[in-house]
């Protein structure tokens, strides 16, 4: 089923307007919800959120990005606006990849960009032919865990969801004032500026009688079943073939989220021998929404040079030579 775009607004920014409008498809559990920017015919971006976040995490960069290209910001299943997964689902990273195949599917693009937010590799890995270049926003893309870990963590996983489903009499929600919403999303995100609260909070929370409860689903912060060790995470990482460029803020997500010795100069060794384009810039984990005039012009410049016009030239061309 094709997607319906409705409510055309426009948000502000400091430097310009633009408008954006609704995105909504029907999914077998509910709908999936996001946010459009740009032409039909403009070159298509999707655009993936972090873990926890939702699609208003992109508000703020994309109007400096190019007007003429086709952004898709979606919020994933128990983010933003979009429907929870069905009771005794559990929240895992194949299924959010499942998620972006239904979205492109609906949108009936056969390649495409992404930006992500520590979202988004695992799909370039999977479905190659369809990515044509990827922007990782503070994240190394692929995340390992221990051997050791990984059981403990199924465990772990399926016990929590056990215990979550069996208290459905504890699970009404909580209604806050505003700025208590706020002040717990900034506990949970201390990286956020007021301004970039103020956003996500925007498909974070819906007015109720009495003030604001979450939309998102709680269960996303249960842990996670489905674990890569670090030989799997190489391997995806040898899958994907468009060209890659990992944006990693100084004080960014790795200042607090440390992994095992030895770890980080695999994967960055990895992706330097796949020739990815790795930039360090100042700034935090939210850098794209605090700050995004300090990004846009490097991701234009990344993209712009692996437009899918001028592959399919440089391709061609190749070709020619081989005559």
């Amino acid at each position: 089923m094709l997607p319906a775009f409705t409510s055309l607004r426009h948000f502000a920014t400091n430097t310009m307007r633009r408008a954006v409008s609704e995105f909504r498809m029907t999914v077998p559990w509910g709908e999936m919800r996001g946010q459009v920017w740009g032409p039909s015919n403009g070159r298509p971006v999707l655009c993936l959120h972090g873990w926890a976040d939702n699609c208003g995490t992109f508000n703020t960069l994309i109007p400096l990005l190019p007007k003429d290209w086709r952004f898709v910001a979606i919020d994933f299943p128990g983010h933003g606006l979009s429907s929870h997964r069905p009771d005794g689902c559990f929240y895992t990273f194949p299924l959010y990849v499942a998620d972006v195949r239904r979205v492109v599917e609906a949108l009936q693009w056969k390649r495409f960009s992404i930006i992500g937010h520590s979202m988004g590799e695992s799909f370039s890995a999977l479905y190659p032919e369809m990515v044509d270049a990827v922007v990782l926003l503070d994240t190394y893309g692929f995340l390992p865990t221990q051997v050791t870990d990984m059981f403990k963590n199924v465990r772990k996983g399926i016990n929590d969801q056990i215990q979550y489903d069996n208290k459905t009499e504890e699970r009404k929600e909580r209604v806050y004032t505003y700025e208590k919403v706020k002040e717990r999303l900034k506990a949970a995100n201390p990286s956020l500026s007021d301004q970039s609260a103020d956003i996500l909070l925007e498909r974070a929370v819906r007015e109720v009688e009495g003030g604001f409860v979450f939309t998102r689903d709680f269960r996303i912060n249960l842990k996670n079943i489905v674990n890569n060790n670090m030989e799997q995470c190489l391997h995806m990482m040898s899958l994907v073939k468009a060209p890659v460029m990992i944006l990693l803020a100084k004080d960014g997500l790795f200042k607090t989220f440390i992994l095992p010795d030895g770890y980080v100069d695999m994967i960055l060794k990895s992706w330097t021998d796949q020739k990815a384009t790795i930039v360090d810039v100042e700034g935090d984990h939210h850098i794209h929404l605090n700050k995004p005039e300090s990004v846009a012009s490097i991701i234009t410049d990344f993209l712009q040079s692996h437009s899918p016009d001028k592959t399919e030239s440089e391709s061609n061309n190749n070709q020619s030579s081989k005559l």
